[in-house]
């Protein structure tokens, strides 16, 4: 059990003045990918609520596309699939980026939650209730004002437990990273696991860090809620 514990000191710790530990890892492509998704995720989620349709088509694909093949699936696409490609390879930028395993899943992991965000936001954009349209169309906003001080920060803030769900899945998704080679807590684990072969242990670990880092995510989101979702509390009564 010593041998395990120490294997997997490297879940919390340093390991030289290079290499950054499994749970660093982890929480380093949580925040990369939800970043990417998010800032990608605003204006998309507008543009798929459009009633043109040159605008709304292509975001409808691309989150059909993402959101209806797996997440491993799109990770070997981007890390293998692409950079097989001559034209890539050639390319001195391109191919030095897709080159890196650490690269490829945060592209792979923020275009897929990007995809799923669009779609809760666009959701929380059609929630929006008539009156608060109408109302800020009293006030002489303009199309651009109107969804930058009403709809977007209301549309946020109604989003709020649908999109931390996403996060939570979103960080259960990063076990996949080891596909790439990243030394996230997963393949923290797997090397526990090959070096004694301690499996229940060593996964069992794993399960508990992960476990706890949820647990911090749904206890910050629900202070969150209760700060910025107090006022459809109130409705309610």
């Amino acid at each position: 059990m010593i041998e395990i514990l120490s294997q997997f000191g490297r879940a919390f710790l340093y390991w030289d003045g290079q290499s950054v530990s499994g749970l660093a890892m982890t929480l380093w492509l949580l925040v990369a990918s939800l970043a990417i998704g998010f800032v990608m995720a605003v204006p998309l989620a507008v543009a798929r609520v459009s009633k043109s349709r040159w605008l709304s088509l292509p975001v409808r694909c691309y989150t059909y596309v993402f959101r209806g093949t797996p997440l491993y699936v799109q990770l070997l696409l981007i890390y293998s699939g692409v950079y097989s490609l001559a034209i890539v390879r050639a390319h001195p930028v391109a191919g030095e980026f897709f080159r890196s395993g650490l690269n490829c899943a945060i592209l792979a992991f923020g275009l897929n939650t990007g995809a799923y965000t669009t779609e809760i936001f666009a959701g929380a954009i059609r929630s929006i209730t008539h009156g608060e349209v109408e109302a800020a169309r009293a006030y002489g906003m303009s199309h651009m004002t109107m969804y930058r001080r009403v709809i977007l920060p209301s549309a946020l803030r109604r989003a709020l437990p649908l999109y931390s769900n996403e996060v939570i899945l979103m960080l259960h998704a990063t076990t996949v990273a080891f596909t790439a080679t990243v030394p996230d807590i997963l393949k923290v684990a797997r090397d526990a696991n090959s070096a004694t072969y301690m499996s229940f242990q060593a996964f069992g670990i794993a399960a508990l860090i992960y476990l706890a880092v949820s647990f911090a995510l749904v206890a910050a989101f629900r202070r969150a809620e209760r700060r910025w979702l107090a006022y459809l509390a109130v409705g309610r009564h």
